[in-house]
Parts: C-alpha cells; sequence; structure tokens
C-alpha cells in the first residue's frame, strides 16, 4: 500500500530569529494536520546538501524582506539550485512563502513575487494564503488573523525594537500556523510527488 504521508519542507533563512519563530509556527500548522509531516530547514546550513528539500512533497519559502527583497543568504540558496533547475528535479511539488519585515508594508509584497517566480522557474505549483483579511473595519482588530491583508503568501510585521520572543505578535503566529496548515491540506489533495534523484543531478555538477 502506498504511503500517503506527505513531507513539506519549510526552507527559511532569518537574519535575528523573527522569521525563525514563524517558519516554526508554519510547520505547528502543517504539523496539525494529519498525514502531514512538517520539517525546518535552514537555508544557511544546507551546504549544497538539499535531500530534504528533493524528497518533500512540497517546500514553504520563507525570508525577511532586506530592502523589498529576500535577504542575501536567501538569494544565494536560490541561485545554488541550479543544477536542481537544470535537471526539473522540483517539478509539480507545490511551493509557497511567507516573509517578514518591520514596517506593515514594507514592500513585501515584492519578496513574496520573487519567491513565486522562483518557484515558477522549478516549475512548482505555487499555493497563495486563504484567511480573510483581518484589521480593516471598525469591528476587526490588529489581534486579527491575516491583519496585513496578505494573498499571494503570508505576510507578518515584527517591530523594529522587539525581539523574536515578542515579535512579530501572536496575531501572525497565528496566521502562520493557518498558512502550514492550508499547505499541508494543499499537498494531500496534490499528492505525493517524485523525488529528486541524486544521480540525475551529479551529471553536470
Amino acid at each position: 500500500m502506498q504511503d500517503k504521508r506527505v513531507s513539506v519542507a519549510v526552507a527559511y533563512h532569518s537574519g535575528f530569529g523573527h522569521t525563525e519563530t514563524l517558519a516554526k509556527s508554519v510547520v505547528n500548522g502543517i504539523n496539525s494536520v494529519e498525514d502531514a509531516d512538517g520539517v525546518l530547514v535552514d537555508v544557511n546550513g544546507l551546504n549544497d546538501d538539499f535531500t530534504v528539500l528533493n524528497n518533500a512533497d512540497a517546500i514553504v519559502f520563507g525570508s525577511p524582506t532586506y530592502l523589498g527583497s529576500v535577504s542575501g543568504p536567501f538569494k544565494m540558496f536560490m541561485d545554488a539550485t541550479g543544477q536542481i533547475w537544470m535537471h526539473r528535479g522540483w517539478q509539480n511539488k507545490l511551493a509557497a512563502g511567507f516573509t517578514v519585515s518591520a514596517s506593515p508594508a514594507g514592500d513585501k509584497q515584492s519578496t513574496i513575487i520573487q519567491m513565486s517566480v522562483f518557484a515558477a522557474q522549478h516549475g512548482m505549483i505555487w499555493v497563495g494564503a486563504n484567511d480573510a483579511p483581518g484589521n480593516n473595519s471598525s469591528t476587526s482588530t490588529a489581534d486579527s488573523i491575516n491583519r496585513l491583508g496578505a494573498y499571494q503568501g503570508m505576510m507578518a510585521q515584527a517591530n523594529v525594537d522587539e525581539g523574536p520572543e515578542v515579535a512579530p505578535p501572536n496575531a501572525d503566529h497565528r496566521t502562520a500556523e493557518a498558512f502550514g496548515k492550508r499547505i499541508a491540506e494543499a499537498s494531500l489533495r496534490w499528492g505525493k510527488a517524485p523525488a529528486t534523484q541524486p544521480q540525475e543531478l551529479e551529471a553536470t555538477a
């Protein structure tokens, strides 16, 4: 009988810990779904070992937004996937993304677009957010899920003078958990992606 469990990798870079705490909340959401396993992958420590990502059924990308873009280390990770791209190793895997910046806007949309284009280059299937926007009426508050009203990816805000033990606030962590749950459920509906075979990547390494 074929194993129906799905693996969802959360590949992230965190400059000061805020993105990492969000990544953990995304994983918590993934793991709340039966038959889904979430795993954290710090791209800073990959050292060109993409085994976990190659074997995952879906990959959620996470990066802080620095100057309207993904962080430098995350861009280095993206560029290091050239051999995988060449051999279409991640095609038909699901993909999603999240980001955090100090400002409520902070040009975070640019970061999410960058991630979605990266996923499209790899032939991946992008999954956006689905929670109704919060904090946009007289009856909603800043403690609402999706308080920043993001759809293409999950967005959070962390005050520049607060550490990751405080920021982003609880509303953003609840949003991240809901986002992880959505990706896990989508992965189960989409089905298992074929694992990338190492020998496929060695020919032009």
